[in-house]
């Protein structure tokens, strides 16, 4: 790996309006590469819009997907990783041949090429069917980027087996924060009328956002993805209204130590921007680490328990949904 310089992005979506939410992603490229930037990470279905799909019939589903990467949304992101010379990082729901829909992050690179992650854990839809392969290449920016989208990076294994194929940097699309849950410890609903007077009252909306609804519920396990693992993280997550919540954006890059290189509380549409030392990451305590594991060891982390669920009905049992 080289050094190199990445930007994280939040920004509120329009459900269902494809074109505003690109409009969006023009504006945050451009600047992006005003800056210099190299890799820029956009959240998880940012282009689709997010909690809302969970309303939406199938046939309305199917008629907000997209085959990736013939569809114009994908285009547009190729079309744009040409213009502006960087590579992006952006989410939308994906149709396959056979039909198929995915949660998907897309990543257009400058040269042409493209690759896309389908989320492993998804659980927005009962049309959505999860991935079962991780994504994990080669970029023109001399370092190679693993994907996991937001649940995904909840299991320790998926990160440690994108480490263990040569992630060095990890994409971290997310739709989090403020989410419901009838677990008084995880998280919890903010008032809307906190985000809707935000310019009125910063400092209300923005204690939210800092506190144990966002940013202080990640700072519980996301440094640990990235120290245990010797990697460099860019978190990208939605911020404001999505649907019936209010997602907390905390958009984020963190260094292979855990250590965090650049953030936001900001109550709005937001981009952090970090420059990587590559050289931190052979010396990081998570490589060092990986190098005294014991494969011969681990064999019961392949044998189901019996408990295992698919991610949806654990996820919806959470909020009491």
């Amino acid at each position: 790996m080289r050094d190199i310089r990445v930007s994280a992005v939040q920004f509120e979506h329009t459900p269902g309006d494809k074109q505003s939410n690109l409009d969006k992603v023009r504006r945050f490229a451009q600047e992006a590469a005003r800056q210099r930037v190299e890799i820029v990470a956009f959240p998880e279905c940012c282009i689709t819009g997010y909690w809302f799909l969970r309303r939406l019939s199938g046939q309305e589903l199917r008629a907000l997907a997209e085959p990736v990467p013939q569809g114009p949304s994908s285009q547009a992101l190729l079309a744009l990783s040409r213009e502006f010379g960087l590579t992006i990082g952006a989410g939308l729901i994906a149709a396959d041949p056979q039909g198929k829909l995915y949660n998907t992050y897309l990543v257009a690179m400058p040269n042409g090429e493209w690759r896309s992650h389908r989320k492993i854990h998804a659980f927005e839809h009962d049309d959505i069917v999860p991935g079962s392969e991780f994504t994990v290449f080669d970029t023109p920016h001399g370092c190679r980027v693993g994907v996991l989208t937001c649940y995904d990076i909840n299991i320790n294994e998926n990160v440690r087996i994108e480490a263990l194929q040569g992630a060095e940097l990890l994409l971290a699309p997310h739709q989090t924060g403020g989410v419901t849950s009838k677990n008084p410890h995880l998280m919890g609903r903010i008032d809307r009328a906190l985000w809707d007077n935000r310019y009125t009252n910063p400092q209300a909306i923005e204690a939210e956002l800092r506190g144990d609804k966002g940013r202080g519920w990640l700072m519980r396990w996301l440094p640990s993805r990235a120290h245990d693992n010797g990697l460099f993280l860019v978190f990208s997550n939605g911020v404001g209204i999505d649907d019936d919540e209010v997602r907390t954006g905390n958009a984020m890059i963190l260094d292979p130590y855990g250590r965090i290189l650049a953030e936001t509380w900001k109550a709005d549409d937001a981009m952090v921007v970090a420059d990587l030392d590559a050289s931190l990451v052979e010396t990081s305590t998570g490589r060092r680490w990986i190098r005294t594991r014991r494969p011969e060891l681990y064999k019961p982390l392949t044998v189901p328990t019996g408990k295992e669920c698919d991610t949806r009905s654990v996820r919806f049992d959470e909020v009491g949904g």
